[in-house]
């Protein structure tokens, strides 16, 4: 069952935060958010200490990015096959009980790895049957857009912030007292999430098909795939600016001061492009601005082919950063578009799929930036990327003659007959 909440109207964000459940979910968003990006630093910096190795400090910042695909697609039925209060607690309570494991003297450095890749391995559940749950928190229209807004822009600012505050607290605590917080930050996100929020029925208790049900039927319905790829594709082809940003950087003469600069121009300007078009704009208005956003939004990267110095590339880069803004339409359109009882299996393959290409982009830069000049890899990024984006764009208008009524607030559809196997024909 859905909670009534207050039409956005020109509230903004207020009017996410006018929903008494929806606050203690944001926290415990913050919390759980900074306390990863902390355990990520400490984690790495510690096996660092263990091991002397710089390729094993690597992996374990990479290990928070592959086991998403696994986890997303062994786990994605249980987001709507279980209450979502109860998945999300014992997500969190897994994460807790591996940051403390974690901290215990003497954990070897495989055991470490393992722990981590268990985290990463829950992650795309937790994260997918949040979202889907936030439809049943604020409703699926406007207000909606604004939630999922609100923690995407405290994922963002936790980039940002959080390893600022991690590299502060490494400097006078040890790293496994400062992933004894990380435990502490997991167990604070479980009791804001248990006590804080409505145990809800699932939304398809009785579904017992196969894990790769959910993608099969995501995947298989010709709307939902071009929506789908149209979060993962752009960010395929955008992480390439930052993947190689460290030897960009280094050809032009920056210095290390001007290179965090540039790390944080990209993600600062997804931020406020978020927050202008979630505080200043309607729900139509968000609708009509989401295709040309989407369009121009790699275009920026073209800049990259005649190999500006610092000043204008900062001017770029938060330029990129900005045309995120068109994620809140498309978030409408998404929700409007899954059926009820098939919303956490798709959003977390949204989620898994996301991280995932995220990794595969910057391994697919870097492999190319061995044999082809940076600047020109960043460059040919933004031209394929763009490419690939109208072409999504025409398969979404194509498919969704609805863009506005979804804007509106319009109920999802319903799911349309199923065969014998279980699974809805498209």
């Amino acid at each position: 069952m859905t909670t009534a909440v207050p039409q956005a109207g020109g509230a903004g964000y207020r009017a996410a935060f006018a929903v008494r459940e929806f606050r203690p979910v944001f926290a415990a968003h913050l919390v759980s958010v900074i306390g990863l990006v902390v355990a990520e630093l400490a984690l790495t910096v510690l096996v660092y200490r263990l091991t002397g190795s710089p390729l094993m400090s690597a992996l374990t910042f990479a290990l928070g990015f592959l086991p998403y695909v696994l986890g997303g697609t062994l786990l994605a039925g249980l987001a709507d096959r279980h209450p979502a209060r109860r998945v999300l607690v014992a997500c969190d309570l897994v994460c807790a009980a591996c940051a403390a494991a974690m901290v215990l003297p003497g954990t070897p450095v495989a055991a470490l790895l393992v722990l981590r890749c268990a985290m990463a391995f829950v992650a795309p559940l937790f994260q997918g049957t949040r979202n889907a749950s936030l439809a049943d928190i604020l409703g699926s229209g406007p207000v909606f857009v604004l939630g999922r807004s609100l923690l995407r822009v405290v994922a963002q600012s936790a980039q940002l912030v959080g390893f600022g505050l991690g590299g502060l607290l490494l400097t006078v605590l040890a790293p496994r007292a400062a992933l004894a917080l990380t435990a502490a930050a997991f167990l604070g996100s479980a009791a804001l999430l248990r006590f804080g929020t409505r145990n809800r029925p699932a939304r398809a208790a009785g579904d017992r098909t196969s894990p790769l049900a959910g993608a099969r039927a995501v995947l298989g319905d010709r709307r939902l795939r071009a929506l789908t790829l149209m979060f993962w594709v752009p960010s395929f082809f955008l992480i390439a600016a930052e993947a190689l940003m460290v030897p960009y950087a280094e050809h032009v003469g920056a210095g290390t001061v001007a290179l965090g600069l540039l790390m944080c121009a990209m993600p600062v300007g997804a931020v406020a492009g978020e927050l202008w078009a979630g505080s200043a704009l309607g729900p139509a208005a968000r609708s009509r601005i989401a295709r040309p956003l989407a369009a121009v939004s790699l275009l920026p990267l073209l800049a990259y082919a005649g190999r500006p110095g610092v000043p204008v590339l900062l001017g770029v880069l938060l330029v990129a950063g900005l045309a995120h803004a068109y994620t809140l339409g498309l978030d409408q359109w998404y929700v409007a578009a899954v059926p009820e009882d098939l919303r956490g299996r798709a959003m977390t393959l949204l989620s898994s799929g996301l991280m995932t290409l995220q990794g595969a982009g910057m391994a697919v830069a870097g492999l190319a930036a061995e044999y082809l000049p940076v600047h020109g890899v960043v460059a040919g990024a933004g031209a394929l990327g763009t490419l690939s984006v109208l072409v999504l764009l025409g398969e979404l208008r194509r498919t969704g003659a609805d863009d506005a009524s979804a804007a509106a607030g319009a109920a999802p559809r319903e799911r349309g007959p199923k065969d014998e196997t279980g699974l809805t024909t498209i």
